[in-house]
C-alpha cells in the first residue's frame, strides 16, 4: 500500500468517526472522479449509517437529469465552475435528504481544457442544511490519474476539516 493510499484510508476512518459521533449523513456528487471518493468512504463497515448515496455526474446529461441542474446554469457557467460545484453539492444533499452534500467537478486532462479553464482545474464544494455552502478552486498537476487522486485527497481533507470544526 502506498503512503498516499494509507493517508486516504486514515482520513476516511476519521471522517467516518466524525459523521457517526455527530450523527450526520452525507451524500456525494462526483463529476470527474466518478465515485472514487464514495468508494473510499464506504470501504469501512458501518458506512451505511452515515452515507446516503452518490451520483457520478460525469456527463452533462447526468447533471441535467439526475441532479436537476438547469441548462441555464450549465450554459452560463459551464460544467466546471464554482457555481456548478455549489449547485451539485446542494442538489445531491437535497436529493438524498442528507445533512451534508459534497461535490467535485473538474478537468482531469490531459485534454479538454482551454485557456480560461485549463486541464487540472477543479472545484470542490460542500453544502449543509443550514444553508452554508462552501467552494474552493484548485489546480492539480500530473496525468489524468494523478489529478483525480489529488482531487479525491483534497475533497476528503476539506470534509475532514469541516467536520473537525463542528
Amino acid at each position: 500500500m502506498s503512503i498516499m493510499q494509507a493517508m486516504l484510508e486514515e482520513t476516511c476512518k476519521i471522517i467516518k468517526n466524525y459523521l457517526l459521533n455527530l450523527n450526520l449523513t452525507l451524500a456525494i456528487a462526483e463529476a470527474t472522479n466518478c465515485g472514487l471518493i464514495s468508494y473510499l468512504l464506504t470501504r469501512e463497515p458501518g458506512s451505511s449509517r452515515f452515507f446516503r448515496g452518490s451520483i457520478s455526474a460525469y456527463s452533462k446529461h447526468s447533471k441535467l437529469h439526475l441532479l436537476g441542474i438547469s441548462e441555464t446554469l450549465i450554459g452560463t457557467h459551464g460544467s466546471v465552475s464554482k457555481e456548478m460545484a455549489l449547485e451539485m453539492a446542494f442538489r445531491v444533499r437535497t436529493l438524498f435528504d442528507s445533512d451534508l452534500g459534497l461535490a467535485e467537478t473538474g478537468i482531469a486532462g490531459p485534454s479538454g481544457g482551454s485557456p480560461a479553464k485549463p486541464a487540472g482545474l477543479f472545484y470542490i464544494a460542500l453544502s449543509n442544511k443550514n444553508g452554508e455552502d462552501y467552494c474552493t478552486e484548485h489546480f492539480f498537476t500530473g496525468n489524468r490519474d494523478q489529478t483525480r487522486q489529488q482531487s479525491t485527497s483534497v475533497s476528503l481533507k476539506i470534509l475532514n476539516l469541516y467536520l473537525s470544526e463542528l
